[in-house]
């Protein structure tokens, strides 16, 4: 929450308690909470005193501190942040178990009326900029094309594998650095949004793998050797690769794998923004950089961090949004599963894990114990 987050819920009629210096280190100190009328306390007193808490990673995406967190919840609770629901489906239990509602930012449906408590699409705008930064940095050449006292500079050729918002937002980014970009994803219908952008469409000779909600579909292996096969010769031609494609709820699909990477020119760079997800490159490995046969393939998480100031300001202002759904003009709070965006952002309540997908998938994980 941040300080102008934190007003706007004391509008609801809402009292709101911070942890103790927070926001310090995405540039929001204790002293603008205060000034806005928000108390501030330990982080066990929040837990403790709270009806409503709200993380950036909950129990499930936390796996540092997720565990005390959830000894330190109780019954009637209402949790609220990312928590990886369709992988940490144990941790979906426990909290069931404790009488949490637990509702995952993950989960907000992709609907016109629902955009604004979209936080999943927030933090993937960051990654995509984020991740053409990191490529720019990482590339031993200049983006843009320059005319200089040595001669004409050429630009750098980018492809960005992946248009949903991280891939819109990393194309975006890297022709304003002035590269040559061009882009590649299997849903077909987002031709028109990659060329509006200034980028060249990729076609490859297979079909198109459009899902719900704007999301790519899991396809089978055949599928992605097929793709894997006709990417190999676009990738040779590039200085930097931006990798954003992912599944809900799945291992990230290889798309580079370690024979593609190799053809491709010495001091070439892989910005695998899938690696929390296993990575879209075979070489990839999460949280670190790996040099293979001169090709960097960079393996960055939890990209958001680093632009933590307008994460916060974005995240924040999704959260405020889905409260004003549960709250009436006396500030009272109510879950009403009637409403869409409600019911299908929410994970557990009453003791029970009431999301199906979730649900099912706990089964299958009791079955196969």
């Amino acid at each position: 929450m941040t300080p102008r987050a934190s007003e706007a819920l004391l509008k609801l009629k809402l009292e709101v308690v911070v942890e103790f210096s927070a926001g310090l280190e995405a540039g929001f100190p204790d002293e603008e909470y205060t000034r806005r009328g928000v108390r501030l306390a330990k982080r066990e007193a929040v837990f403790q005193e709270a009806g409503v808490i709200v993380q950036a990673r909950a129990p499930g995406a936390n796996p540092q501190r997720g565990r005390e967190d959830i000894e330190s919840l109780r019954s009637g609770q209402i949790l609220i942040g990312f928590g990886e629901p369709l992988t940490a489906v144990r941790e979906c239990a426990e909290l069931a178990d404790r009488g949490v509602a637990f509702f995952a930012m993950e989960l907000v449906p992709r609907t016109t009326r629902a955009q604004a408590m979209d936080a999943l699409s927030s933090m993937a705008s960051i990654a995509g900029y984020e991740g053409v930064l990191i490529g720019a940095s990482t590339l031993p050449k200049m983006f843009p094309m320059m005319m200089t006292a040595a001669g004409t500079i050429t630009p750098a050729r980018v492809l960005v594998l992946g248009a949903g918002v991280a891939g819109l937002q990393a194309i975006a980014t890297a022709r304003r650095l002035g590269a040559v970009v061009s882009a590649y994803d299997v849903r077909s219908a987002v031709k028109e949004q990659i060329e509006s952008l200034g980028a060249k469409f990729v076609v490859l000779d297979i079909e198109s793998a459009e899902g719900q909600g704007g999301y790519a579909k899991a396809m089978d292996e055949a599928f992605y050797k097929r793709q894997r096969e006709l990417l190999a010769a676009v990738l040779r031609e590039q200085d930097v690769v931006i990798t954003t494609a992912a599944v809900p709820g799945r291992k990230a699909p290889i798309l580079i794998t370690s024979a593609m990477a190799e053809a491709m020119q010495p001091g070439s760079v892989i910005v695998d923004i899938a690696a929390e997800r296993g990575g879209n490159c075979e070489l990839t490995v999460a949280g670190e950089t790996v040099v293979h046969r001169g090709v960097n393939i960079v393996g960055p998480v939890n990209l958001a961090s680093r632009a933590p100031y307008h994460a916060s300001q974005m995240y924040a202002t999704n959260v405020v949004n889905l409260l004003k759904l549960m709250v009436n003009k006396e500030g009272v709070l109510t879950i009403d599963t009637n409403d869409d965006i409600i019911r299908e952002t929410l994970v557990t309540h009453g003791g029970k894990v009431v999301n199906p997908k979730v649900g099912q998938l706990l089964e299958a994980g009791v079955a196969n114990a």
